[in-house]
């Protein structure tokens, strides 16, 4: 009896969930279609902002890129769709710094997780919405993304030149020097006079001021 049973609630569950499924289709029936009709819309075709189709370096109006090669876009990738390849070059000031060669990218391996973007300390990267990306061979959707011939670094700004020659700048050095040293010598003389207990100007005893002339009146009288 109790098979009976669960024959009849299995064939009802059946039935309603065909009369569900059937509800949804004939939903669809009315409802407006939303097709492309790609490739004959091309022209006006608006792909959403968000959606991801090819990988990119961001360049800026003078032709320069934030890449630092730092690579890690590359280890962030689930699919080793990213390589890069490095190189050291010598700056217009003689220092050398690590710049990037190669930027190689697998679009036919890429998942568009997106880790490379959100992982990027540069905000060098971003997904682009060009979707047209049909080849007849698979090795064609290895791009080198660095493509762009790089624009010449800079050259360092030239030092500011003295306001004085150097010959100058040593006259005066040597004269502070010396007003130094004089200023120096006056106040060890006053601190000797003054050990003394003397004026710094007082003339010396046994002078020409303080001595009398033999023969003089009040010599005669003694």
């Amino acid at each position: 009896m109790s098979s009976i049973k669960e024959y009849f609630s299995g064939v009802g569950k059946g039935l309603k969930s065909l009369v569900t499924g059937m509800a949804v289709t004939g939903k669809e029936f009315v409802t407006p279609k939303v097709t492309e009709q790609y490739p004959e819309n091309r022209d006006t075709l608006k792909i959403a902002d968000r959606f991801r189709a090819e990988l990119t370096l961001k360049y800026d109006a003078q032709g320069h890129h934030k890449c630092i090669a730092c690579g890690i876009c590359q280890m962030n990738c689930p699919n080793g769709t990213i390589e890069l390849t490095t190189k050291m070059v010598e700056l217009p000031d003689g220092k050398k710094k690590r710049k990037l060669d190669k930027y190689m990218y697998d679009l036919g391996s890429c998942t568009f997780c997106m880790l490379c973007v959100t992982t990027c300390p540069q905000d060098a990267l971003e997904f682009t919405n060009d979707f047209e990306q049909a080849v007849f061979t698979r090795d064609k959707l290895v791009k080198q993304l660095n493509y762009r011939p790089e624009p010449a670094d800079a050259a360092p700004a030239p030092a500011p030149k003295p306001a004085m020659s150097p010959e100058e700048l040593a006259r005066i050095k040597a004269a502070a020097l010396e007003k130094a040293a004089k200023i120096k010598a006056e106040r060890e003389a006053a601190a000797k006079a003054a050990a003394a207990g003397k004026p710094a100007d007082a003339p010396a005893a046994g002078t020409a001021a303080d001595t009398k002339a033999p023969g003089t009146p009040e010599t005669e009288n003694k």
